[in-house]
């Protein structure tokens, strides 16, 4: 008896899967170019998956598992599904204050899959379709009291087979490079973003990521096995992070929502192009204004003297630096407390402030979560630390904060983040986190958070030599990658040399003003770089935005070279680079003015060897296309006025 019970059971399991599959439609992005099908399981072992198709042609990701493991219930197995919510129109338009444009829209269609598990609990998957890409998230509806912990989630990106891939090997800080995996593909953890190209002849990407973290959860990251190299599955933190502190699984109260779980999918511009991150996350409270948010350059002191703001003789240089170049800003950074030889960081403030040039500060995250004893540590800790540091800095005309070495994606950790964001906001504090995870949509969100380090920027050419070789290759990686999903605190601009040198071309250095996006852009070098330059390149560096109202990619390749335009009000920059050990040519396509218009083009080009540039001045249009010769590992930088 009791075995035809479990045959009666298994048939009817079999049954309802099937009726499911007759049930569920597929949804399709508004300009039908991204399908996503719910497939149901194929065993009773198995889970429900979504099947995501680019154009009708490219598998682009076969199968996405689903499921989460709370530890009173499985919501990964024996799920029924018992619905399915209609298409509903979505529709994001925002302002940005800073990022890759100022409007953002975004379109997709939206549909919630009902499920109960084996206990007849629910559990919803909420599915978006963009034009640009799909996210979905897991939503128990329930109102029951109690904390509840996850012990798993199950969701895994099934990539196509053979696809080419850049990934970075997980580290804390996300401080690594982006190799391409060609063939013999790694396993192993890997962070945020990971970035696909499907094999064959019709071009199409997917960038995976997650998007609108909150204190309900904690971030994730990818690992592939040996038997699954194709399969990514979402995995906590690891136990040792953040010095062993906070617990790895998150815990939460009910109704919960997870995170977005985000893959841009389309050709390469739609990519790079992208503000889907952004699209899916929270907008800031209705009642929060951050009209005193202002985006802009500064002088970074740090790179070419690590002990230098123990000096007030040194800092006041880079004050200098910051007001001849005009820009807003200038960062003070560790050991500020220890300051010296003529003042002290009060009348270091001053001078800034006396010069036009707001000032910025570094602290250590400090606390349990890391062992890193530079100074000033343990002032924010505690929201009662925060509000007296932050009084104090108000009342002497700090605008911002940089805050290093979190060291943790657990939900402990994530809360701190928000928790600096929050009490930063109430005392009109911008915020740089560094040391810290990617962005995830919080600068949406939080608006004063201007950028986020999470990249193997310029400060490496301080911690090693292996900046030298990869830097040219690296940077031409990055608008494709970690510079999509947020800002990127890279700290470019270095023309001289620091510990160890670099390869690039000055022409390359200055192009990464346009080709890296951060709300606030902290240039590397020390005051000779940037005094000794030519005079277009320094009236460059004096005009060069860092917020922008539109962007375009016009060419490239991960890890080969790319060329992006960007547009504030009016004027375009354009941005190129050469990540190749050869040289040769490339063009800049000037399709995207608008018809009719002619521009006047100053284009700042390689010279005959590295550390000299060339600069040409031309009347162009949209149909004109642009040659631009550029050396090994070189770059250019340009700049379109409307001609009057």
């Amino acid at each position: 008896m009791k075995n035809k019970i479990v045959l009666f059971l298994g048939a009817l399991m079999g049954v309802l899967a099937q009726t499911a599959i007759a049930q569920a439609p597929k949804v399709t992005s508004p300009d039908k170019n991204i399908e996503v099908e719910l497939v149901a399981p194929k065993n009773q072992g198995a889970v429900w998956s979504f099947a995501v198709n680019y154009k009708n042609q490219v598998n682009i990701l076969p199968e996405v598992k689903l499921g989460l493991l709370r530890e009173d219930a499985d919501f990964a197995h024996n799920l029924t599904l018992k619905g399915s919510g209609k298409i509903k129109a979505i529709h994001d338009q925002y302002t940005a204050i800073h990022g890759k444009k100022s409007l953002c829209i975004n379109d997709g269609n939206e549909m919630s899959f009902h499920f109960i598990n084996a206990n007849a609990t629910a559990i919803d998957v909420i599915l978006r379709v963009y034009n640009n890409g799909i996210a979905f998230r897991y939503d128990f509806p329930e109102k029951k009291p109690g904390q509840f912990k996850m012990l798993d989630e199950l969701t895994a990106f099934h990539v196509a087979d053979s696809s080419k891939r850049w990934l970075q090997k997980f580290v804390r800080s996300y401080e690594g490079f982006y190799p391409i995996q060609e063939n013999n593909f790694k396993t192993g953890e890997w962070g945020y973003p990971a970035l696909f190209k499907a094999p064959g002849a019709n071009e199409c990407w997917a960038l995976i990521t997650e998007a609108d973290i909150d204190r309900n959860y904690c971030t994730t990251k990818l690992t592939n096995t040996v038997a699954a190299k194709d399969e990514f599955k979402l995995t906590f933190p690891s136990p040792g992070d953040g010095n062993k502190t906070g617990d790895v699984n998150p815990t939460f109260s009910l109704p919960w929502q997870s995170p977005w779980r985000v893959a841009i999918i389309g050709q390469l511009a739609d990519v790079v192009q992208s503000t889907l991150v952004e699209d899916v996350s929270k907008p800031p409270l209705a009642t929060e204004n951050f009209d005193w948010v202002k985006p802009g350059t500064s002088s970074w002191i740090y790179w070419a003297d690590n002990h230098g703001t123990k000096d007030y003789q040194h800092v006041t240089k880079y004050v200098d630096l910051a007001a001849r170049m005009g820009w807003p800003y200038t960062l003070f950074d560790w050991e500020w407390d220890q300051m010296s030889n003529g003042g002290d960081l009060e009348k270091a403030v001053g001078y800034a402030l006396a010069h036009g040039v707001k000032p910025v500060i570094w602290y250590n995250s400090g606390g349990k979560h890391n062992t890193v004893m530079s100074t000033p540590r343990d002032r924010l800790s505690t929201h009662e630390s925060r509000v007296k540091e932050f009084e104090w800095l108000n009342k002497i005309g700090i605008v911002g904060i940089k805050v290093d070495f979190f060291e943790s994606d657990k939900q402990n950790i994530i809360n701190y983040y928000i928790d600096i964001l929050e009490d930063a906001a109430k005392y009109k504090l911008m915020v740089y986190f560094h040391g810290s995870t990617v962005p995830r949509g919080w600068s949406r969100t939080y608006p004063n958070l201007m950028t986020m380090e999470a990249v193997a920027g310029a400060e490496q050419y301080n911690n090693g030599p292996v900046m030298t070789t990869e830097a040219p290759a690296h940077n031409a990686t990055l608008p494709f990658t970690r510079n999509v999903i947020g800002p990127m605190d890279y700290t470019p601009i270095t023309f001289t040399n620091s510990q160890y040198t670099h390869t690039t071309t000055y022409a390359h250095e200055l192009a990464l003003a346009v080709v890296f996006e951060s709300g606030v852009q902290n240039f590397a070098d020390r005051p000779a770089g940037f005094d000794n330059l030519p005079y277009a390149e320094k009236l460059f560096l004096t005009k060069v935005p860092a917020a922008w109202d539109n962007t375009k990619l016009l060419s490239g390749y991960p890890g080969k070279s790319v060329v992006i335009a960007r547009r504030k009000g009016k004027e375009w920059y354009i941005g190129g680079i050469n990540g190749d050990r050869r040289g040769g040519q490339t063009s800049i396509d000037l399709g995207f003015l608008p018809a009719g218009k002619k521009y006047k083009l100053t284009l700042m080009s390689d010279g005959e060897y590295d550390s000299v540039f060339q600069e040409q001045y031309i009347v162009v249009e949209n149909k004109d296309k642009v040659p631009v010769k550029w050396l090994p590992r070189g770059g250019f930088a340009a700049y379109l006025e409307e001609e009057l």
